[in-house]
């Protein structure tokens, strides 16, 4: 048997050995994902991002869908820009024993995708943090953490508070 044939029978390209699929990877769609929460807690734009990297705007978009794999050196480059470690875009990322990729919290039929429901991608949470981050006193930071903290342990479960 040649090497095209054991490759099809894998599900696999012989020439990318990558497998077959009808859409992005999950590995994928959750670097992406990690690339657009770290640049929204920025508050950085898609086109800020795309001019830092020399691309267009439509490049970062497929990256941050994962229909358009991030190479090494990519990854590299949107760390630095990023203000990450290359680790970030892998965090909440298990790969099981058998070599099957899965997300913490695994991804099932009819789940969420990645961060869908995730407090740290919405507005409100990103309004918080650059807020936070623009006081320049770290005594002062602490203080209001530890004032959130004893509020939130205050609060009753699911009391909603007026909005």
């Amino acid at each position: 048997m040649n090497a095209s044939v054991i490759a099809e029978k894998a599900g696999t390209s012989r020439k990318s050995g990558r497998r077959k699929s009808s859409g992005p990877n999950p590995v994928d769609i959750h670097v992406g994902a990690r690339v657009r929460l770290r640049r929204t807690l920025l508050g950085m734009t898609q086109e800020k991002l795309s001019r830092a990297i020399g691309l267009t705007f439509q490049q970062v978009q497929k990256y941050e869908r994962g229909t358009n794999r991030i190479g090494a050196s990519r990854l590299h480059e949107l760390s630095q820009v990023l203000d990450v470690p290359v680790s970030f875009f892998f965090d909440d990322l298990d790969v099981a024993k058998n070599g099957e990729t899965t997300l913490v919290g695994e991804l099932r039929d009819g789940a969420p995708p990645p961060f869908e429901g995730d407090p740290m991608a919405k507005r409100e949470t990103l309004r918080l943090v650059r807020a936070y981050y623009r006081i320049k006193s770290p005594a002062l930071r602490k203080q209001i953490l530890d004032l959130t903290r004893s509020l939130a342990e205050a609060a009753p479960d699911g009391a909603d508070a007026a909005e």
